[in-house]
């Protein structure tokens, strides 16, 4: 994927996140949708920093450097939806490119990808963003929605409940 693809990726599923966590389509969502669509917008561009340094999808874009941020937010209580938007790129490239990414850089350097991507210079590449950006939408809807029932269930069941 490419920049716009990125951010389109990420614009989109920050108001899909948004309307998810705060359905009611008025202010609130709209706030809703702006505290988590700068940060994951901001995930979703990091990864290709390393276009000016490094190895491109390799330094940056690999399973080290998200645990980082998955884990930055509980030591500085800062930047807590970066994460979704540096994850949504590894999934983008991933899935929607054909090159793939090297997920366990430096240690590995072999590039995992799925045999469904395109190039980026592809004229499907925006159906590619929007396919992965509609899957990716839809677990989130899983997590809202269904785990917390889950938890909940399983945990009357252990209680006996």
């Amino acid at each position: 994927m490419n920049k716009k693809g990125h951010v389109l990726n990420a614009v989109l599923l920050s108001i899909g996140v948004g309307y998810l966590l705060e359905p009611t389509g008025n202010l609130e969502t709209f706030e809703t949708i702006v505290m988590i669509g700068v940060p994951i917008t901001l995930g979703a561009l990091f990864p290709d920093v390393d276009t000016a340094f490094g190895r491109h999808r390799k330094t940056l874009h690999n399973l080290p450097i998200l645990v980082g941020f998955v884990v930055f937010p509980y030591v500085f209580d800062n930047l807590a939806y970066v994460w979704i938007g540096v994850l949504t790129h590894y999934v983008l490239d991933v899935a929607g490119s054909k090159r793939g990414i090297a997920l366990f850089y430096p240690v590995w350097s072999k590039e995992f990808g799925l045999p469904i991507g395109v190039t980026v210079s592809s004229k499907r590449a925006d159906l590619m963003m929007v396919s992965v950006t509609a899957g990716e939408l839809v677990l989130a809807g899983a997590v809202v929605f269904r785990v917390p029932q889950w938890g909940f269930s399983v945990g009357r069941q252990l209680l006996g409940i």
